[in-house]
């Protein structure tokens, strides 16, 4: 049965992994023969709460997708006029994507005012406790998952978290797809030629927007402890700084691995994200903290191996010693397990498993457990 479905959240013109994520999604639900509209913001984020240079994206416009600017994410006005719209169009399903709570009354009211008999509201959770924790946080998610039919969580960590939230409302465990929009695997010596980059080096990648739990800081210390045996060691660090740079930067000068830390500080458009991950040897997860990660279904997708902190649901994606490695968030675990991946070179064994895991991380699976899921609650 055709659907008739509305994504309320992050799309063109902004960018980022929840953008790419819900245009994704919409591909897939049309390619499975629903019909899909995506209602985006025309304010996401106050300047004053946006840490990075730029929300936008420099990508050319989705043709394939209907996407229309409404949501003012504090402007009240707005959600009405929003909701209004989504009644107007009669929509059998409301998607919305939740992953901070600043987000919880704009989309929570929406979703209030949107929903009724014959339209149903799922939210796809990203993270219900914040990595970044602040007074409030919990009165406004409870807001927003009251206003909600189903949920659908990406890793078993949220999955648990959702208990001090839900009382009846269904739960569906739904793995993180892989994100494919990145354009075929290239051959090692021609990433590394497209970056500048020698290739007698080790890389170690480091990829995606810069906050303090991510761990970048431990990573740091770990590949100076890495370079002590392996001289050949390089860590590229592609992202956008979202927390103060000058702490990395001082680290890195403090630390004397200036030349061994290749910089690109920039947001990385889609189409130079494939150089960066085929450049690389391992993808590196420092993470202090974490639910699931955008970045390890990235790396799965290029084929690449993991190293982990064993934290929230990172290890649900990483198999120890078969897809990647695993260690406790501790600079010293991390640099030995990178020195274990360059000494043993078992690129080959881990790129047969990581090739299983492809196989079950895909878009159509996840589609359908979410129409599944909407099935569940309309009956």
């Amino acid at each position: 049965m055709s659907l008739k479905i509305c994504i309320v959240g992050t799309a063109y013109p902004y960018k980022g992994g929840i953008a790419m994520f819900n245009e994704r999604l919409a591909r897939e639900l049309i390619s499975q023969g629903h019909v899909v509209d995506i209602i985006t913001f025309t304010l996401q984020y106050p300047k004053f709460f946006f840490p990075g240079k730029s929300q936008f994206s420099n990508d050319p416009k989705p043709k394939d997708i209907i996407i229309t600017r409404k949501v003012n994410s504090v402007n009240p006005i707005s959600w009405v006029t929003t909701a209004r719209k989504i009644k107007k169009g009669k929509y059998d399903i409301i998607i919305s994507k939740y992953w901070i709570p600043a987000m919880g009354p704009s989309l929570g009211t929406i979703m209030r005012l949107a929903r009724s008999k014959s339209t149903k509201g799922i939210s796809i959770i990203d993270n219900i406790i914040p990595h970044e924790k602040r007074f409030g946080d919990s009165s406004l998610s409870n807001y927003f998952v009251q206003s909600v039919d189903g949920f659908v969580v990406m890793s078993k960590k949220v999955e648990q978290q959702m208990d001090q939230f839900v009382n009846q409302q269904p739960i569906s465990y739904i793995p993180h797809p892989i994100y494919d929009t990145f354009g075929e695997i290239v051959a090692r010596d021609k990433a590394l030629a497209h970056l500048g980059l020698d290739p007698q080096y080790d890389y170690v990648l480091f990829f995606g927007y810069i906050r303090d739990y991510k761990g970048l800081d431990i990573l740091l210390d770990a590949i100076a402890e890495g370079l002590k045996t392996n001289v050949n060691l390089r860590l590229i660090v592609a992202g956008e700084y979202y927390s103060d740079s000058e702490k990395y930067l001082s680290q890195i000068d403090r630390l004397g691995i200036t030349s061994q830390v290749i910089l690109h500080t920039n947001f990385i458009s889609n189409d130079e994200v494939k150089y960066f991950f085929c450049a690389a040897d391992l993808v590196a997860q420092s993470y202090k903290s974490a639910t699931q990660s955008g970045i390890s279904q990235m790396a799965i997708y290029f084929e690449k191996p993991i190293v982990s902190t064993n934290v929230g649901g990172l290890p649900e994606t990483v198999i120890h010693d078969k897809t990647g490695y695993l260690t406790n968030v501790d600079s010293n675990e991390l640099a030995q397990a990178i020195l274990r991946y360059f000494e043993k070179r078992p690129a080959n064994r881990f790129r047969k498993e990581i090739q299983k895991l492809k196989e079950l991380y895909s878009w159509n699976h996840f589609g359908s457990k979410l129409v599944e899921l909407y099935d569940k609650i309309n009956t």
